[in-house]
């Protein structure tokens, strides 16, 4: 009897334990994704984005904030066999020419067009802003990168999103085939990005200078 009272105060005991420790979630810091949400121009060929990521992407958009709460922004999503034939509407590399990127076999294999569903006001662009950065963040979070592209034929987005819709910009998403570097640089240098030795540089102005004194 005494040995069954001393085996149940143990797993009382065991229990209380199990109950009082807590498990913190591993959060990645803010800077760790910046850092890693590197526009990128070349893709793993052998990872196919699917619709589900995509939209997982696009969620971040149910909580992120809008110009006077207008919330016009709607997403065409665009994967497999869609998404291959929209990838020759598109130009990357506009700093490279020379390059012609992206290089045959590292093509992006997903789109998230980004609309607006009203006419385009002030406030439009405030939106973009905000929800282009805060998928591209959710894509590193996801393991992924992305790139947002302005030169892309118009007139084709607007053939694929439909009637009643105004392309704005086209986010290509993937799993990133290149590597990067940051330069802080001052304020009068060069801020063309550029290539040497398989790596892609990105100039950015430090601090510093960004400061009005």
């Amino acid at each position: 009897m005494a040995d069954n009272y001393l085996g149940k105060k143990f797993e009382d005991l065991q229990m209380r334990r199990k109950k009082s420790v807590k498990v913190h979630p591993v959060h990645k810091s803010l800077d760790t994704l910046l850092l890693k949400n590197r526009s990128c121009r070349g893709y793993d060929s052998s990872y196919k984005v699917s619709e589900k990521e995509l939209r997982e992407i696009v969620s971040v958009n149910t909580l992120v904030p809008s110009a006077r709460n207008q919330q016009v922004l709607r997403f065409k999503l665009l994967v497999g066999t869609e998404a291959e034939a929209f990838c020759r509407f598109i130009k990357l590399g506009g700093a490279l020419p020379e390059l012609h990127l992206p290089f045959k076999g590292t093509e992006p294999n997903a789109f998230i067009i980004i609309c607006s569903s009203e006419p385009l006001n002030r406030w439009t662009d405030i939106d973009l802003g905000i929800s282009a950065q805060s998928m591209l963040l959710k894509a590193v979070d996801m393991g992924l990168n992305g790139i947002c592209i302005g030169a892309f034929e118009k007139a084709e987005a607007e053939r694929v999103v439909g009637e009643g819709m105004t392309p704005l910009l086209v986010i290509a998403i993937g799993k990133s085939a290149e590597k990067y570097q940051i330069l802080h640089i001052a304020e009068k240098e060069d801020h063309r990005y550029f290539r040497e030795n398989g790596i892609h540089y990105v100039p950015k102005v430090k601090v510093e200078d960004l400061i009005i004194k």
